[in-house]
């Protein structure tokens, strides 16, 4: 299993532009739970999950509409590569870096 635990530096590529935000991931065996924050706010994880080396999880947003944001991403040493699903909006890439 990948040391996933820690902050990351992520970047979404959205339509409306890149959404900077830091995802925290604490682990707990298979599940994880954490926060998203960023200059349109905090969000906490739902549903997180590890499964080797990928970290799936769900975000609840407000803005710019309400909706439920489906994530996944693989973790390789200090990146993260995935993306997160907007239902009929489609998939953007998600990437990240560990903090150090």
């Amino acid at each position: 299993m990948a040391n996933v635990d820690g902050a990351w530096d992520c970047t979404i590529k959205s339509p409306l532009g890149d959404q900077n935000a830091v995802l925290t991931v604490q682990s707990d065996g298979s599940s994880f739970t954490g926060s998203m924050s960023g200059a349109l706010g905090s969000l906490d994880v739902e549903d997180g999950v590890v499964d080797g080396d990928t970290l799936k999880w769900k975000m609840n947003i407000k803005v710019p509409m309400p909706m439920t944001l489906d994530c996944e991403a693989t973790v390789d040493g200090d990146s993260l590569t995935g993306s997160a699903g907007a239902g009929a909006f489609g998939s953007f890439p998600l990437t990240g870096k560990r903090q150090a």
